[in-house]
């Protein structure tokens, strides 16, 4: 069991100091998927990166003016090219003459019907630079290195401040919700691989774009990957009963769930039906997906 995190006071339109090398300015765009809303990460002073500039909305960019008054900045970043997270990062780049760093999008989008993922794909985002996992960017005392992290999206990128031990985790990891996997871009087995390669790299913190800090990482992302094999064990019971369409898995699975989030939850069903299914443990009529009728293979 995953013991979620809360934050229920977050001070919108100021800049909190987080530690020596790390501020937060938080957007104000609360929802069932961004929580609080999108945290954006100042690192340094003088020459500083921003992790994740958030969406392109006139207050949320006066705060972040403010809280950068004074100091130039150096490196833009984006974890990933979700609505919620990158439309702010060229507007931003251009005003400090840098660039944006990110990995460009490789899979296809989610398919356009009723199921939607979150805040939806920033259709148009393309970085300066293209980052490579193992990459670094570094300021005065600030060094951040990228991990490819696929999964929630196939070009999801955390960042490690190297001086702090800390991981901007962005979506692939949150302190108050589990994260979305959404096919076809986002794919489960990638998503379990990235988690056992964050647990195994021994961070001291990590800082979700959304919520809060996560302080005890080994034990919470042991939770995290506990969380997803129990669910495809639920998937493989629920399949024992008979053929089933997600559909109708989705509503026994996640009763306990806001209903506002059953539509992502479908998502997240489908990538652990296709990764079952590529392990062999389950079959569907046709190509997975959404209204493919399942059954225990």
């Amino acid at each position: 069991m995953i013991d979620f995190l809360q934050q229920p006071d977050v001070p919108y339109g100021q800049c909190e100091r987080l530690s020596p090398l790390v501020r937060r300015v938080t957007a104000r765009n609360p929802g069932p998927f961004t929580y609080t809303g999108t945290g954006v990460f100042i690192i340094g002073s003088g020459e500083v990166a921003v992790i994740d500039p958030g969406p392109h909305l006139p207050g949320h960019e006066a705060a972040l003016d403010a809280a950068l008054s004074g100091e130039r900045v150096t490196h833009v970043l984006v974890t990933h090219h979700h609505a919620d997270h990158s439309p702010l990062a060229h507007p931003l780049a251009r005003k400090h003459g840098c660039q944006v760093h990110a990995m460009s999008p490789r899979g296809l989008p989610a398919p356009e019907t009723e199921v939607r993922l979150e805040a939806g794909d920033d259709a148009g985002f393309r970085p300066d630079v293209e980052i490579a996992d193992g990459d670094t960017v570094s300021g005065p005392g600030w060094t951040l290195r990228a991990l490819h992290t696929p999964g929630h999206t196939s070009n999801h990128v955390c960042f490690a401040l190297i001086e702090e031990n800390t991981l901007f985790s962005g979506d692939h990891v949150m302190g108050w919700s589990t994260s979305v996997v959404s096919p076809p871009d986002g794919r489960m087995g990638d998503y379990m691989a990235s988690l056992e390669r964050v647990r195994a790299a021994g961070f001291n913190l990590i800082r979700p774009t959304h919520g809060p800090a996560i302080d005890k990482p080994r034990s919470f992302l042991s939770a995290y990957i506990g969380h997803r094999r129990t669910r495809e064990r639920q998937i493989l019971a629920l399949l024992a009963g008979g053929q089933q369409r997600i559909r109708d898995l989705v509503p026994v699975m996640y009763a306990h769930v806001d209903k506002r989030l059953h539509p992502a939850a479908a998502h997240s069903v489908l990538a652990h039906m296709i990764h079952l299914v590529e392990q062999g443990k389950a079959a569907c009529q046709g190509e997975p997906g959404l209204d493919s009728l399942y059954a225990l293979a």
